[in-house]
C-alpha cells in the first residue's frame, strides 16, 4: 500500500482543499478520496493531529474508543476504552497513511476569497502562497484560539498566569498555591491532577456551577445516553437527567452546588457536562476548594466575586477557546455573532457555495462521532456538485481509495 504522507502541494488545477489535519479534516479527506475526488489537506503544524500533541499529558478522550474512531478504521483495542492523547495522535497519523491522504504541512491559510477561472476559491497562505480550490472544507477545530478574559489589572499582576493550553502536567507546580479558573472539563481535570500530584493548595474558581456526571455507570458510558437523547425535546432530557445528579454526592456544602438549569438546556448553550475523573473526590476531601469567579487582579491579589481576595502564586485559566474564523472567512458573511458558522456539514451558505465547515459544534453525542457523520455528507455534496473525476495517486495511477473497515495497529 502506497503511503502519501506530507506530499508537496500538487499543481493539479482546483482540487478540493481541506484546512486542518485534525479528525474532522482527515475524515472528510478520506470520504472525498473514496468518492474519487482529488483532495489536499493543508495543515499549519508538522503533521496529522498536530494540535492534539499540544494538549496536556494525561488527557484521555471523554468519548469511548468505539465512538471516537473515524469512518473506515477502528482504533485498536490496545488503546483501551478511554483513549489517551498519545494513542489518539498515533491513530490520526495511521488514518492519514491508511487513506493515502495528500497532506501539505507547514501551510497556514490566512484568508479565503472568491476566485474565478479554474477554481471557485482562492486560499491565501503563508509564504505568499495562493491556492485555487473548487471547494473548501474548513476544519481548523473547535478549540482553535485560546481565550483569556481581559480581567482588570491582569497585565500588572505579579504572579504567574497561563492559559490551560500551556499546561502539560503538575510537575512545575509542586508545592505551589494554584488557582484554576473555569469549571469545565479541562479545568476540572487540571485541578484534580494538581491536587493528586502535589500542588501546595488548589482552588477552582467557578462562575456557573457545572453539571457533573459519571463517565460511565455500571459499564454504560455517559456518551451513550447523550446519543439516545440527542433528538429528544430539551425539557424531556432535562427532566430525565435529574436522577443522574443524585448518583454523585451533593457538594453544596463544599462550595459547588448543583446547577439550577437543566443539563440539556445548558448543553444547548454550549456548556457540556463535566465528566468526573477525580474532581468530586478531590472536592469532598478538601483537596480542591471551589471559590467564586475571578473579577480582577490587583498587584499580587486576585479579587473574586463577592469580595473575597486570594494570593495564589499561579493562575491557570481554563477559560475556553474561540474558533478564530473571523480573519479566515469573516468577510464572506458566513458567521454568526458568536463567530460560529451559520451552516455546517453538508450545507453551504448561499453567499459561499462549495465552502463547508465541520467541527464547530459540541454535541452531547460526542464531537468525534459527529465529525465522522459530517464527513460523508460533505463529501457526497462536493462530489455531486463539483463534478470531479477519478482521483489519482502521486504516480498518476488511478486510485480507487483504501478498503474501509480494516484495523491498523497504532504506531
Amino acid at each position: 500500500m502506497r503511503m502519501l504522507m506530507s506530499m508537496p502541494i500538487s499543481d493539479t488545477p482546483a482540487p478540493v482543499h481541506v484546512i486542518g489535519a485534525g479528525p474532522g479534516g482527515l475524515a472528510t479527506a478520506a470520504a472525498l478520496t473514496e468518492r474519487g475526488v482529488r483532495t489536499i489537506v493543508v495543515e499549519k503544524g508538522s503533521g496529522a493531529g498536530a494540535a492534539w500533541r499540544d494538549r496536556y499529558d494525561r488527557l484521555r478522550l471523554h468519548t469511548t474508543r468505539r465512538w471516537s474512531a473515524l469512518p473506515g478504521l477502528p482504533i485498536p483495542r490496545s488503546a483501551g476504552r478511554w483513549v489517551s492523547r498519545d494513542d489518539y495522535v498515533h491513530y490520526l497519523r495511521s488514518y492519514a497513511r491508511y487513506y493515502r491522504i495528500e497532506l501539505a504541512t507547514g501551510v497556514e491559510v490566512s484568508r479565503i476569497e472568491a476566485a474565478g477561472g479554474t477554481g471557485r476559491w482562492l486560499l491565501r497562505a503563508n509564504g505568499g502562497r495562493e491556492l485555487r480550490a473548487s471547494a473548501v472544507v474548513v476544519a481548523t477545530g473547535y478549540s482553535h484560539t485560546p481565550h483569556l478574559p481581559d480581567w482588570p489589572g491582569r497585565e500588572t499582576w505579579t504572579g504567574e498566569l497561563l492559559h490551560a493550553r500551556d499546561y502539560r502536567n503538575a510537575g512545575p507546580f509542586a508545592g505551589k498555591d494554584v488557582l484554576v479558573v473555569g469549571a469545565g472539563n479541562t479545568g476540572a481535570e487540571i485541578a484534580a491532577e494538581l491536587a493528586a500530584e502535589g500542588a501546595g493548595r488548589v482552588r477552582l474558581a467557578v462562575r456557573t456551577p457545572p453539571h457533573i456526571v459519571r463517565r460511565s455507570t455500571l459499564g454504560w458510558p455517559a456518551q451513550a445516553t447523550g446519543i439516545l437523547c440527542r433528538r429528544l425535546p430539551v425539557r424531556v432530557v432535562d427532566r430525565a437527567a435529574r436522577p443522574l445528579a443524585r448518583l454523585l454526592p451533593d457538594l453544596t456544602d463544599r462550595g459547588l452546588p448543583r446547577p439550577d438549569t437543566g443539563l440539556y438546556s445548558r448543553a444547548r448553550e454550549g456548556a457540556i457536562p463535566v465528566q468526573d475523573t477525580g474532581l468530586v473526590r478531590a472536592v469532598r476531601r478538601g483537596l480542591v476548594e471551589p471559590v467564586h469567579a475571578v473579577e480582577a487582579f490587583d498587584g499580587d491579589k486576585v479579587l473574586l466575586a463577592g469580595g473575597e481576595t486570594l494570593s495564589p502564586e499561579v493562575v491557570i485559566a481554563a477559560t475556553g477557546y474561540r474558533r478564530g474564523l473571523e480573519p479566515l472567512v469573516g468577510h464572506l458573511g458566513v458567521l454568526d455573532g458568536r463567530g460560529l458558522p451559520l451552516v455546517h456539514g453538508g450545507d453551504t451558505h448561499p453567499a459561499a457555495p462549495a465552502l463547508h465547515f465541520t467541527g464547530y459544534t459540541n454535541p452531547l453525542s460526542g464531537m468525534l462521532r459527529e465529525l465522522g457523520r459530517d464527513a460523508a455528507r460533505i463529501a457526497e455534496e462536493i462530489r455531486r456538485t463539483a463534478g470531479h473525476g477519478p482521483a489519482t495517486t502521486a504516480s498518476g495511477e488511478a486510485d480507487g481509495g483504501a478498503q474501509p473497515g480494516k484495523d491498523l495497529p497504532v504506531a
